[in-house]
C-alpha cells in the first residue's frame, strides 16, 4: 500500500520529485480530469472506470462515498482500488490548520465587535488568522508597510492597520470596494476616536488604510500603478484612490510609496484569496520587486487561471509557473483546475442526506443533458453555463450545513429558495419510499419537472412526454453509478490542487536562493477549503 506522507517540498529539487510523482500517477487518469460529470450519461463516462471499482462501489453506503476523496478506504475493496486513493492521499499537501503555537511571537486575536462588523463567519476566522501571520512576517523582515492585493472591502486591510498599526495599500479592481473600504475606514476611525476621549485616554493618530483602485491583470500591470499625487483627507491620512494608468509602466513601491510618505522603504504583500492569475501576478511581482521584502497569498478559482500557451516562448500564465513543471509539459484545462478546486473536507463533513441530495441532482441534471443535446443541441453552444445556479445553490446549502455541524453538531435549515427546498424535500419522500415501484413512478415525475423547470429558465418550448421517457429509460438505471463515479473524480481534486500549489512554490525556490519559501495551511479547512498559504521572504543580508 501506499506510504503516507513521503514527499517533502523543503527545496526545488524535493518539490519537483513531489510533482513529478503526481504526473506520473494522474496519467492514466486522464478520463477523470477531461471530463464534465454534466455529459455522464451522453458520454457514459463511467465506462473508462475499472468495471471491478464499480461493481464494488455502487452497492457502498453514501456515507463511504463521501469520505474517499479525504482517503478513507474499507478493507473489503478491491486492492487496486484502496492502492488508487491511498496513493491520491499521500501524494496531498496535509490540509490540517497550523498549530501556530509553533511560530514564535504570533498571537490568534479575536477581532473587536466594530472590526468584524460584516464579515460572516467564514470571513472572520481567516481574517483573525491571515493578519496575525501578516504581521508576524512583516515584524521578521523589517517591513511596516502591507499592500493588500484584491483587498476587496477592506477587511484584511482594515485589521493590519487598526489592530496591527501597519501602513496599508488596500488595491482592488473596483472603485466602489475602494469607496466602501474608505466609509468603513472612517467609521471604524471615529469609533476608536470616540472611545479614547470617554475613557480620557490619550488621543492617537490611526493608521487609516490607503485605497488604489486598479485592474490588475499582470504583474507588468500590477508594477505599473502610475505616480500619484498624494491627497490629505479631513483626518489628515493620506489617500490614495485613483485609476491607475498602465500606460507608463514604472516599478510598484516607488509608485505607491513615495519616499516623503513613509519612513522605510520595504512592504510586505498579502492577499486572501486573490482570484485566478492574481495570486500567481502577486508572486511574481515579489520576485521582481526590489523593496518586496515578504509575500503571504492564499490562493482560489483555480479555474479562472490563465493556460500556458505553448507556441508562445516564455509566455507568462496562470499555470503551469515553474520551469520544472513547464518542462514536464503537463497541462490542466478548465475542467482538471475545477476539480482541483474540490474539498475532501467539506464532501466529509456532509451527513448522508445531503451528500445523496447532491448526487442526485447531478444525475437528473446530467439526464437533462441529454435532452437539451437531443432536442435544443444549439442551446449548449449558447449557454455554456447552463447549471450553474443549481450549482452555487448546492454550495450555499452544503456550506450552511457544514457551518451548522460546528457551531451545533447537527444540521440546519437549509435557508434555500422555496422552489429549491420543495424540490429537495420531495425527493427525500421519494428516496425513503419502500415502494420500489411508486419510487420510480415519483422519481420520473420529479424527473419531468426539473426538465420543464430547466427548459423554462431557458425560455424553451416543453416537449412530449415520449422525450422525457425515452431519456428516463436509458438513464434511470445507471443513476447509482454517479455517486461512485463522482467521489472517485473528487479524490484527484486535493492531488490537483497540491501541484498546482506545488508548481508555484517551485517558481519561488527556481528564482534565488536567498529566498525562503514554504507552504502552510492556515484555516480550518472545512470553513474554509482554500487555505494553503504560500510564505516566502527575502534573507539576502
Amino acid at each position: 500500500m501506499a506510504e503516507e506522507f513521503k514527499y517533502s517540498c523543503n527545496t526545488a529539487s524535493e518539490t519537483l520529485q513531489w510533482i513529478h510523482a503526481i504526473i506520473n500517477f494522474i496519467a492514466p487518469y486522464r478520463y477523470f480530469l477531461d471530463a464534465h460529470v454534466v455529459n455522464f450519461f451522453k458520454d457514459r463516462l463511467w465506462e473508462p472506470v475499472d468495471k471491478e471499482w464499480m461493481d464494488c462501489l455502487r452497492k457502498e453506503s453514501v456515507g463511504n462515498l463521501l469520505r474517499i476523496p479525504s482517503g478513507v478506504v474499507q478493507d473489503h475493496w478491491p486492492g487496486s482500488l484502496r492502492e488508487f486513493i491511498l496513493t491520491l492521499r499521500s501524494l496531498s499537501l496535509s490540509r490540517e490548520q497550523a498549530d501556530f503555537q509553533e511560530f514564535s511571537g504570533m498571537h490568534i486575536a479575536s477581532l473587536s465587535n466594530v472590526l468584524s462588523q460584516g464579515m460572516n463567519h467564514k470571513k472572520k476566522h481567516e481574517v483573525e488568522a491571515l493578519s496575525a501571520l501578516v504581521s508576524l512576517v512583516a515584524k521578521q523582515v523589517g517591513a511596516r508597510t502591507v499592500v493588500d492585493v484584491g483587498a476587496g472591502q477592506g477587511y484584511l486591510a482594515q485589521v493590519l492597520a487598526f489592530d496591527y498599526q501597519l501602513s496599508v495599500i488596500a488595491i482592488d479592481a473596483c472603485s466602489h470596494h475602494g469607496k466602501i473600504t474608505d466609509a468603513r475606514a472612517e467609521r471604524i476611525r471615529k469609533h476608536y476616536a470616540a472611545k479614547m476621549r470617554k475613557n480620557c485616554s490619550e488621543q492617537r493618530e490611526f493608521s487609516v488604510p490607503k485605497t488604489v483602485t486598479c485592474r490588475v491583470l499582470s504583474s507588468d500591470t500590477l508594477r505599473a500603478l502610475s505616480n500619484s499625487p498624494v491627497e490629505n483627507d479631513h483626518a489628515g491620512n493620506q489617500h490614495l484612490s485613483q485609476k491607475c494608468s498602465v500606460s507608463q509602466p514604472s516599478r510598484l513601491a516607488e509608485d505607491i510609496l513615495p519616499s516623503r510618505s513613509y519612513s522605510d522603504s520595504t512592504l510586505v504583500i498579502a492577499g486572501l484569496h486573490a482570484c485566478g492569475d492574481l495570486s500567481v501576478t502577486m508572486l511574481r511581482t515579489f520576485l521582481e520587486c526590489d523593496k518586496a521584502k515578504a509575500v503571504i497569498s492564499v490562493g482560489c478559482c483555480y479555474n479562472l487561471l490563465s493556460e500556458e500557451a505553448i507556441d508562445i516562448v516564455d509566455s507568462c500564465c496562470g499555470f503551469p509557473v515553474s520551469q520544472g513543471v513547464k518542462s514536464a509539459g503537463v497541462m490542466l484545462d478548465k475542467i482538471a483546475r475545477d476539480l482541483a478546486c474540490q474539498s475532501a473536507d467539506r464532501w466529509r463533513g456532509l451527513d448522508e442526506h445531503a451528500g445523496l441530495h447532491n448526487f442526485e441532482l447531478h444525475a437528473l441534471r446530467a439526464a437533462f443533458q441529454i435532452v437539451l443535446f437531443r432536442h435544443y443541441p444549439n442551446i449548449l453552444l449558447e449557454s455554456p453555463t447552463i447549471g450553474r445556479q443549481g450549482k452555487a445553490l448546492r454550495r450555499q446549502q452544503n456550506q450552511r450545513i457544514l457551518e451548522s455541524n460546528l457551531h451545533h453538531g447537527g444540521p440546519s435549515e437549509s435557508g434555500e429558495p422555496r422552489e429549491s427546498v420543495s424540490f429537495l424535500h420531495e425527493y427525500s419522500s421519494i428516496q425513503s419510499s419502500k415502494n420500489c415501484k411508486s419510487r420510480a413512478v415519483d422519481g420520473y415525475s420529479l424527473f419531468v419537472k426539473f426538465c420543464e423547470s430547466g427548459l423554462g429558465r431557458l425560455h424553451l418550448p416543453h416537449l412530449e412526454d415520449t422525450a422525457y421517457s425515452a431519456v428516463w429509460r436509458e438513464s434511470e438505471s445507471y443513476f447509482e453509478l454517479i455517486g461512485p463515479y463522482w467521489s472517485l473524480r473528487a479524490a484527484l481534486g486535493p492531488v490537483l490542487e497540491t501541484l498546482i500549489l506545488l508548481d508555484r512554490l517551485l517558481l519561488l525556490q527556481e528564482y534565488d536562493s536567498d529566498l525562503e519559501a514554504s507552504l502552510l495551511p492556515i484555516f480550518n479547512p472545512v470553513l474554509s477549503p482554500r487555505n494553503m498559504a504560500i510564505i516566502a521572504k527575502k534573507i539576502r543580508k
